[in-house]
């Protein structure tokens, strides 16, 4: 079978290396100038360090599956996300722990004193927190949402917090130990050589071709058998029930002479300062030496037609737009969406590689059992 996999990102990369794999014969088009997607990495030609174009992406996950999976394309060197944030002109650190509350509230709890304290702040008047600001007030109070969530994510998402769905504050945001790992999970590193070299080894495959620079025309589908298509779901369909919302990151770019912020991310709380955040490249591999230093301070804003997409914003009306969309993809013959575009929905790295392994596994017991490929192996609604 002929397979066209839309796109260069992970989805259709561990897909198309599994049906490759399996026999097929692969051909994958994408229409930048480089594979990996947003996880783009490259070498800044001045001061050597690995930059990640579209801003950082840490490898973090509980599936051994995956770890597995992206450890045979590539070695991964340890590393630990330690996020702090600047707040009121002080340093703190992120996630919200006891390191934090007692910085913040000038204390010396032990775990179970800083327990009862902020329960003693929070909101215990919200029963079921239905919005991001009812989730944060009823979790930490109203000090720490005000300092670490309400201006920062009023930023991120261009919108007051009281309008976000309480889901985007999945967990609870704040721990009793000084643990300041802000990841839960049990693997997390980065590859040694960045993730466009991961990406390639996953490419690497005698049945799989690469075609850059070429923009998928629908009229590509006549010359395969199916069609995995990791684009913008509305933009398939020439959007033609509008546009899905999303919002877009501006990233400005600046060196300095040495060590900047002491960390890879700095966030920046107060509403005031325009930016969300600054990223400092060269401490994302921490193996590796530079004097001079390569930083990003991130803007969000709303999505354009001409801007790359980021984050999904998901909210009633893009719903609803979604269902439509939805029901167009699942009258659609030869064709299977999939990714963080396909699917219209935010998607970490290992979860993106878990959904690409499970979908070309259904894929191929579907076709053993001579039966249709769906639109969605993961259903976006």
């Amino acid at each position: 079978m002929n397979i066209l996999m839309v796109g260069a990102g992970f989805s259709c990369a561990v897909i198309g290396r599994e049906l490759a794999n399996a026999g097929h014969s692969v051909t994958l088009v994408e229409q930048r100038d480089h594979i990996a997607g947003n996880c783009h990495t490259e070498r800044d030609p001045d001061t050597g360090v690995m930059v990640h174009v579209y801003g950082p992406h840490i490898f973090h996950t509980d599936d051994r599956e995956v770890w597995d999976y992206v450890g045979h394309f590539s070695r991964f060197m340890p590393y630990v996300n330690r996020v702090k944030s600047t707040v009121g002109g002080r340093v703190y650190l992120l996630p919200i722990n006891l390191h934090t509350i007692n910085q913040f509230f000038g204390t010396t709890l032990r775990p179970e004193e800083a327990r009862e304290f902020i329960e003693s702040q929070a909101a215990t008047d919200i029963d079921q927190p239905s919005t991001f600001e009812e989730q944060g007030m009823r979790f930490v109070g109203a000090d720490l949402y005000k300092a670490f969530f309400h201006g920062y994510t009023k930023k991120q998402w261009g919108c007051d917090p009281s309008e976000l769905p309480a889901s985007i504050l999945k967990r609870l945001p704040v721990r009793f130990n000084y643990n300041d790992n802000y990841f839960f999970h049990r693997f997390q590193g980065m590859p040694e050589h960045g993730y466009t070299a991961l990406v390639e080894g996953i490419l690497d495959h005698p049945r799989m071709q690469v075609h850059l620079n070429t923009p998928f025309d629908p009229a590509m589908a006549r010359d395969y058998d199916h069609v995995f298509y990791s684009g913008p779901l509305d933009g398939y369909f020439d959007y033609s029930e509008g546009r899905l919302g999303y919002r877009t990151l501006d990233f400005e770019r600046f060196t300095h002479d040495g060590d900047y912020q002491g960390c890879a991310v700095m966030n920046y709380g107060d509403e005031a300062v325009p930016y969300t955040r600054i990223t400092e490249h060269k401490h994302f591999s921490p193996w590796e030496e530079h004097r001079a230093s390569v930083c990003y301070r991130e803007y969000s804003r709303a999505c354009g037609p001409d801007d790359i997409p980021y984050y999904p914003i998901r909210l009633v009306n893009e719903k609803a737009m979604l269902s439509r969309y939805v029901a167009k993809a699942e009258g659609s013959e030869g064709v299977t969406f999939v990714g963080r575009l396909g699917t219209y929905r935010y998607l970490d790295m290992d979860v993106t590689i878990r959904e690409a392994l499970d979908s070309a596994r259904a894929f191929l017991d579907h076709e053993a059992r001579g039966e249709p490929q769906p639109a969605f192996f993961t259903r976006p609604l």
